[in-house]
């Protein structure tokens, strides 16, 4: 990532406008970019010894390198209609003592090919529901955590966890902040009765309330609330009084995510009426509201769905330049290995990235045959590096310096794309963004298409893949 000095001077990073004329006129499907390649682009041809090999060249020699750790515990006490996470829905707790034994065996696994030579700076507990977890559990899975990796102390790391404030009273929240945990991320979407009858997540004000004065009570450096717009009967008026009560509440961050409507991928979504969601006129009127609401409250604009407060870190890791993006979204730090544990559970070791299978029973009998529960991965080109660090440069901090990304990557720039240069000028004549032979800018109208610009450097969609996979870019 190209250092501050590379900023414009007078660039204002987190500035953002609403077009929706534009948007209605461009908004179509496209990926997220948690990784580029995307996952789509796995393959069985990455298998558990190219995996090995790599892990033992990564970690094996030198200093110890900073390391990721991603959690994914799949269990939910009910079904949310509109989530499209790998879950398994179930009451039974003893499900999940079964599931930790297993997470125990893929840990020994991994930290016997990582050794020494890597310490834990970040840790992430997604989902499913991670506090679906009782009390004892969560002391299990982060005991075992700490007992097979070295972790950095709890002041310098990023320890971090999903919430379903339904599920969680303060007793747990001090045992989490006890645990080392001091981030955590907390689902609403929406308070309004109507809407939460219709996704089947009833979830009062109060209990998301309590959740975080118990947070800020125990020392939790960081708490970020989830919402969804495009929801079914969801109103500008429901709508703009969620969130009139989550501003009021002060979270850290928020996330204002784009409710993707695949039934034919997520079966839980056919549970949801077609005939009320609203359409893309009132869809987008959500987002605008939101937006309006989140910077005159004084929340900034980070990038894709994501505010935060201006002192928060990821809003100065903007503006200094040294913001990233990672499976969980966008992160303070560079970008580290990332280790990922459980069913689903996506990682990033150097060049490569891994997948672990998706079903617990795949997942159990792998590792009861002794084997890592790796099902496909991807080793990286040349290109595909140069690619995945434009792309994350331009969803960071819109611009790009193409000098000093030519020199970093031996590069003639214009050649090396000239033919994604070509394709920019239509989005430079819509006003999204300004190019030169120096420079490469997404304008504060173009910056909510941003995916749209990222999509244009992605080389496997040039061979002429579908999107219809992807969501809406908005």
């Amino acid at each position: 990532m190209p250092s501050p000095s590379l900023l414009h001077p007078g660039f204002d990073v987190q500035a953002l406008s609403f077009d929706k004329a534009l948007i209605e006129q461009l908004a179509g499907n496209g990926p997220r970019y948690t990784s580029y390649p995307t996952a789509d682009r796995f393959h069985a041809g990455f298998d558990v010894t190219a995996y090995r090999t790599l892990a033992w060249q990564r970690f094996s020699a030198g200093p110890r390198r900073p390391l990721s750790l991603y959690v994914h515990i799949p269990f939910c006490n009910t079904i949310c209609y509109y989530c499209g996470c790998n879950k398994i829905i179930t009451k039974d707790k003893a499900k999940a003592e079964v599931y930790l034994d297993y997470l125990e065996r893929e840990m020994a696994m991994q930290a016997e090919l990582i050794g020494s030579g890597a310490r834990v700076e970040q840790l992430h507990f997604g989902g499913g529901t991670p506090t679906f977890l009782s009390d004892a559990q969560l002391e299990r899975l982060v005991g075992a955590l700490r007992q097979h990796f070295d972790f950095a102390p709890d002041e310098q790391g990023e320890y971090s966890i999903e919430i379903d404030p339904r599920k969680v009273n303060a007793e747990t929240v001090a045992l989490l902040a006890c645990l080392g945990f001091n981030r955590m991320s907390i689902g609403v979407q929406d308070f309004d009765p109507a809407v939460q009858a219709a996704v089947n997540r009833i979830q009062s004000e109060a209990e998301t309330l309590s959740v975080m004065k118990a947070a800020r009570a125990h020392g939790f450096r960081s708490i970020s609330i989830d919402l969804i717009y495009g929801l079914p009967r969801q109103t500008t008026a429901g709508f703009s009084a969620t969130l009139d009560k989550v501003i009021a509440a002060r979270p850290d961050r928020l996330s204002i995510y784009s409710y993707a409507h695949l039934p034919h991928l997520f079966k839980p979504q056919r549970r949801i009426a077609e005939a009320e969601l609203p359409t893309l006129d009132e869809k987008l009127d959500l987002l605008s509201l939101a937006i309006d609401k989140l910077t005159g409250a004084g929340y900034v604009y980070i990038g894709m769905d994501h505010f935060a407060l201006p002192d928060d870190e990821l809003a100065q890791a903007q503006r200094a330049g040294t913001l990233h993006r990672n499976f969980q979204g966008y992160s303070t730090r560079d970008d580290i290995d990332l280790l990922a544990l459980g069913v689903s559970g996506i990682g990033k070791l150097g060049d490569s990235y891994s997948q672990n299978v998706k079903s617990t029973e795949e997942y159990y009998a792998l590792l009861d045959a002794g084997q890592l529960p790796l099902f496909r991965g991807l080793q990286l080109s040349r290109d595909d590096e140069i690619r995945r660090a434009l792309i994350q440069q331009l969803m960071c901090q819109f611009a790009l310096d193409l000098n000093a990304f030519a020199t970093q990557w031996r590069i003639d720039f214009a050649n090396y794309f000239a033919k994604e240069l070509a394709s920019l000028q239509p989005m430079v004549r819509l006003g999204l963004l300004t190019l030169d032979a120096q420079r490469l800018q997404v304008l504060p109208r173009g910056r909510l298409l941003v995916r749209n610009i990222a999509m244009l450097f992605d080389r496997y969609l040039q061979q002429g893949q579908p999107l219809q996979r992807y969501s809406k870019v908005i």
